[in-house]
């Protein structure tokens, strides 16, 4: 990209200097002598158009360049060397402004080159050394001073750090991160010093494979004229027919000249490429990168979209979802307990236990003892009791499991939900459920997506079919296709690419054949540069999955603006080739007239570098406020917990321990959940219904909270009139009937308000 900057600089240079040199000289008398000056600086743009030429014909294509390499030649031919100095400085200046357009995209890229840090400081035997990035292993423990770049990816050891994603995700406002967190590669440290453990080498990091993903995308320049080219077709032969026309009505070559030269198609040798890569550095910046200018063509006109679901619509980990406990402790006392245990193992539903209590901020203890069978379970000893964790048969041979959690166990089955059975002192004390849950901004970025105009969305996944189809028909996609190989995937892309350009959503190695074989593949690419990443044609830096929505805006922001400055270049032209062929427009004042055209189309084009973000307000909540809220939300998934965990036993407790449970439980309700309800509907509402607009946009909302308020009321009446000796099995029915109707409508309610607030969060 450098080179070719500095190759128009030269060509520009060139002919402007011959166009000038030659005015001089014009201007002294030597008209001779200004003509040979004026044909000289011409050769230059001819150079450059004949290997532009030669490129394409290696391509086997016929570019527009044919026109300009018509007309400067023919105005030598006949001449009419000032015209062909004009013509040579009007087609310099707009491969200039190409290439300048070209190098803006090029920055927003090489400022994640331009970041890779050749030396980190790590802790050797208790002091502090500085080592090379190479000779990093996973393991190791790393400062990260302020405005150093984290060097690899790793977990935060240290309470806090605040990092500037800027480079990698496009977000200006730094984010913040607790304890036990993971950081990626490439981010900037925006605070305090902090400690960093290493889990990868350089090599190995998100950063090392972004940066291997950015130097191929400027390595591979896409036919940006491909959109030009389909409009040259017509364009060429009707400009030769109306220059002979006119030359053979009129007898004049000049005529068909000036034809020629009105005709040199800068709107389509340069506004379209202008426009593409001003397109690409736009997705740069919001943390997209678009390997060239043919993707994002064509994901502007693609109508039908595939998705990957693990990992794509789904998050990609499994997540604690719920707690089911039996033991004294209660929920909290069952997860820290079992985490404490399954943070010596490296599995990864193990992983999400722990972090499951990390982000809940128990506190956890270091196990002795421990024991693991690899695929079934584990044993230790936890603050002096014996756990054990892991699958219905590892359990099953160290404490009886009840029929009921067998039950349980078969309907997760069912829904694709894993668990944990947690046995304490030889006594089954409780589950843990986990899922990969959807993405909090799939179901909105799918609308996003319709409403910009795919008509058919499909869901791919090799998972079982009735779990596909539970959440497929959740999110409302048009065709779910579960037990799907990556060879399924392949036939079915190229199946329908027969019908229009298609795009593939994907994440995993698995799917880097139907993303190679789709019109245009999107990667996930936020954790690394994986098999898929490498056959994608765009790649999703940032982990959200409503960056293609915005990817997708921006694609057809960019061709249509392209479009507006072809069709209004080639009107004009147009206008002004019947104004030539009439003979009212002499060969050098249609150049001078073309370089007018040519200029305003190509400034039209640049406007796809100020092509706003898609957003669904233009206001937004500050980090601050997005990490209070969702932190609130964080510290009430107990009290969820708690609720199901007390539906659910309440027809088998004894009858003389109800009252005492539900009365701790109502206590729990009045102290815990219904200050948040009611602080939400007095200073939260309001703050983001002003952000949002309109009249009332929290309504629903709120009438969610009055429902809250009233199913806790009929709930509290009905447990403080509770006879001593316990509730019979009518009233019994009606307690359980409530809790389970305010558990739904909590779990309903949180995710709609999380998913508001997540569409106001800084994107």
């Amino acid at each position: 990209m450098k080179i070719r900057w500095h190759i128009d600089i030269a060509v520009f240079a060139a002919c402007t200097a011959g166009l000038l040199v030659g005015a001089v000289l014009g201007l002294a008398g030597l008209r001779d002598t200004a003509g040979w000056v004026w044909a000289a600086a011409a050769v230059p743009a001819v150079a450059s158009l004949l290997q532009g030429m030669l490129a394409a014909l290696w391509r086997r294509e016929l570019g527009v360049d044919l026109l300009a390499l018509i007309s400067i030649v023919a105005a030598i031919a006949l001449h009419q060397n000032l015209t062909a100095a004009v013509i040579a400085v009007m087609l310099a200046s707009g491969r200039l402004l190409e290439s300048f357009a070209e190098r803006r995209a090029g920055r927003e890229m090489s400022a994640l080159l331009a970041r890779v840090p050749r030396t980190v400081s790590r802790y050797s035997n208790g002091q502090l050394i500085a080592v090379p990035l190479a000779a990093v292993n996973a393991g190791d423990r790393l400062l990260v001073r302020h405005g150093e770049v984290v060097p690899v990816d790793g977990t935060l050891i240290a309470a806090r750090a605040v990092l500037d994603e800027a480079a990698l995700t496009g977000e200006s406002v730094p984010v913040a991160y607790e304890r036990g967190a993971w950081l990626h590669s490439g981010t900037l440290n925006a605070a305090d010093s902090f400690d960093l453990l290493a889990s990868a080498t350089a090599a190995d990091s998100t950063f090392a494979g972004i940066v291997k993903l950015v130097e191929a995308a400027q390595r591979s320049r896409a036919p940006a004229s491909r959109l030009a080219d389909r409009y040259a077709l017509w364009f060429i032969p009707v400009t030769l027919v109306l220059a002979a026309i006119a030359w053979a009505v009129s007898g004049e070559a000049l005529r068909a000249l000036a034809v020629v030269v009105v005709a040199t198609p800068c709107p389509l040798i340069l506004a379209v490429p202008v426009a593409m890569v001003s397109g690409m550095s736009r997705c740069a910046k919001r943390g997209i990168l678009v390997k060239g200018g043919a993707a994002l063509e064509t994901l502007a006109g693609a109508r039908t979209l595939f998705f990957d679901k693990t990992g794509t619509l789904t998050g990609g980990e499994a997540r604690l979802v719920e707690i089911k406990s039996t033991a004294a402790g209660g929920e909290n006392e069952l997860l820290a307990t079992a985490a404490s245990l399954e943070q010596m193992s490296h599995h990864v539903i193990a992983a999400a236990v722990v972090r499951a209590a990390q982000a809940r901020g128990l506190a956890l203890s270091i196990p002795k003892d421990v024991v693991e069978t690899v695929g079934a379970g584990m044993r230790g000893t936890v603050d002096g009791k014996r756990v054990v964790a892991g699958s219905l048969g590892y359990l099953a041979r160290i404490a009886p499991v009840p029929a009921a959690v067998r039950e349980l166990l078969e309907r997760a089955g069912t829904e694709g939900t894993s668990t944990v059975l947690v046995a304490i002192d030889g006594k089954f004390a409780g589950v843990l459920l986990l899922a990969d849950q959807l993405r909090m901004e799939t179901p909105r970025a799918l609308r996003l997506l319709r409403r910009a105009g795919f008509r058919r969305i499909v869901m791919l996944t090799g998972d079982r079919r009735d779990v596909a189809e539970a959440i497929g028909s959740g999110l409302g996609v048009d065709e779910v296709l579960a037990e799907q190989t990556p060879a399924h995937k392949l036939e079915m892309l190229k199946a329908a690419r027969s019908a229009g350009p298609t795009v593939m959503v994907g994440d995993g190695v698995n799917d880097a054949p139907a993303l190679a074989a789709a019109s245009v593949g999107v990667a996930m690419g936020a954790r690394g540069a994986t098999a898929s990443a490498e056959a994608a044609g765009i790649v999703l830096l940032v982990d959200r999955l409503d960056r293609l929505a915005e990817a997708l805006h921006i694609a057809r922001a960019t061709r249509r603006i392209a479009l507006q400055s072809v069709f209004a270049g080639m009107g004009l032209s147009l206008a002004a080739m019947l104004v030539a062929a009439a003979g009212y427009l002499p060969p050098l004042y249609g150049a001078i007239l073309q370089e007018i055209i040519d200029v305003a189309v190509i400034l039209n084009a640049l406007r796809a570098l100020r092509i706003h973000p898609l957003r669904a307000s233009q206001h937004n909540l500050t980090p601050e406020e997005s990490e209070r809220l969702r932190q609130e939300h964080a510290l009430l998934a107990p009290v969820l917990d708690r609720l199901t965990t007390v539906a659910d036993r309440l027809p088998g407790l004894p009858r003389t321990e109800v009252p005492a449970v539900l009365k701790e439980l109502d206590t729990l309700l009045q102290q815990q959940l219904l200050p948040h309800e009611r602080a939400d509907d007095r200073q939260v509402y309001p703050a983001v219904a002003a952000l949002l607009g309109g009249d009332d946009p929290m309504a629903a909302m709120s009438r969610s909270h009055r429902e809250i308020f009233r199913l806790h009321r009929q709930f509290s009446s009905l447990v403080t009139r509770l006879p001593a000796p316990g509730p019979d099995a009518e009233a019994l029915r009606d307690l359980q009937r409530l809790l389970y109707a305010l558990d739904a409508i909590l779990r309903l309610h949180f995710a709609q308000e999380e998913e508001i607030y997540q569409s106001l969060a800084h994107a």
